[in-house]
């Protein structure tokens, strides 16, 4: 199956990859990005055919563009989504965005006759909030948007996943939509806008950190990401569904001596000791973003991607691969001085 998609928030580091396995197989894509400046730099960018992909203006936070973006498109892959490197100062900078922005693309798209809406969620949504330290989530759990776990960025993500599935039981009358809940998305980047998630992968090349703290995430690659969503816009039978997409849980240390064995020189700042949780939390004092995430000391948050596997075929390539391509592309586009 293919058709014309539009590919929200196309500047964006999963839209890039999800945009060029999309023409490569065969859609046409329609695309927004804030301001039509930006895009010869993008085009450039994504190197693609310039005749397969047409740009519009639009912004989540305003209903201008939106319907000229959504005409003629067949399906939708919602990607755009806040995720700043830097803590909001109130998290409404993060879940009015975040949710009304996927209400005001679900709405256009009903009255544009789109067939099926595939949206970018994030794990964010399935796995805080949940007192054991050690667990596996599955597409079934729930962030529990109430938690002190669940700083600025995960409450954005439940909320507006819970919200866009509520619309669509209520006003989608027949419109197909699924959600896409990947972990910390990493791999080759492509220039400067990337995934807020590389930036432990950037810190660690740094010696931005005087050691691992006790934290991990599951990993999983922008390549495997982009294909996740193609299946998904592709597949029969995609109402209502949910789909994880990660591979292998890894701590900080665990990320650090994958880059001092893959790199050599280039990895000589990475730090390969324990960080101390007390230290952790005293830096904590000092740097609102780091405590936000003390609550992840310790903490083991293993997703099963199987669904995935099973539904769709879909699989990960090697974390050590994703890791290894992240890091060598962040070096020689010069955005990490080793």
């Amino acid at each position: 199956m293919t058709g014309t998609v539009l590919v929200t928030g196309g500047s964006g580091y999963i839209a890039g990859f999800l945009i060029r396995q999309l023409v490569a197989e065969g859609w046409s894509v329609q695309t927004t990005i804030r301001n039509l400046s930006k895009e010869a730099d993008v085009r450039d960018l994504l190197a693609v055919e310039n005749a397969k992909v047409k740009f519009f203006a639009a912004d989540l936070g305003s209903d201008q563009g939106w319907a000229e973006a959504t005409a003629g498109c067949s399906h939708v892959a919602h990607v755009a989504s806040p995720f700043p490197a830097a803590l909001p100062k109130h998290e409404d900078e993060l879940i009015i965005p975040a949710r009304d922005g996927a209400l005001r693309v679900l709405r256009v798209a009903k009255a544009a006759g789109v067939k099926r809406f595939v949206m970018t969620s994030s794990a964010a949504a399935i796995a805080y909030g949940h007192p054991e330290r050690i667990r596996t989530f599955t597409e079934a759990d729930w962030t529990d948007a109430t938690s002190p776990d669940a700083y600025p960025y995960i409450r954005s993500k439940t909320i507006a996943e819970r919200a866009a599935r509520d619309w669509v039981a209520a006003e989608g009358n027949g419109m197909e939509f699924c959600a896409i809940n990947p972990t910390a998305v990493i791999g080759p980047v492509w220039g400067r806008d990337m995934s807020t998630s590389i930036e432990r992968v950037k810190k660690l090349l740094e010696g931005a950190m005087p050691g691992c703290p006790d934290i991990g995430f599951g990993i999983v690659d922008v390549r495997d990401v982009a294909d996740l969503h193609v299946k998904a816009l592709s597949a029969p039978d995609m109402a209502g569904e949910r789909f994880i997409a990660s591979g292998r849980f890894l701590k900080m240390i665990d990320v650090a001596r994958v880059l001092k064995s893959g790199l050599g020189e280039r990895a000589k700042k990475v730090p390969v000791r324990g960080l101390p949780a007390f230290l952790v939390r005293f830096f904590a004092l000092f740097d609102p973003a780091v405590k936000q995430v003390t609550g992840e000391l310790g903490k083991t948050r293993n997703m099963d991607a199987s669904h995935a596997l099973r539904t769709l075929g879909w699989k990960t390539r090697p974390e050590e691969e994703s890791i290894i391509d992240c890091a060598n592309s962040l070096i020689d586009l010069g955005l990490v001085k080793v």
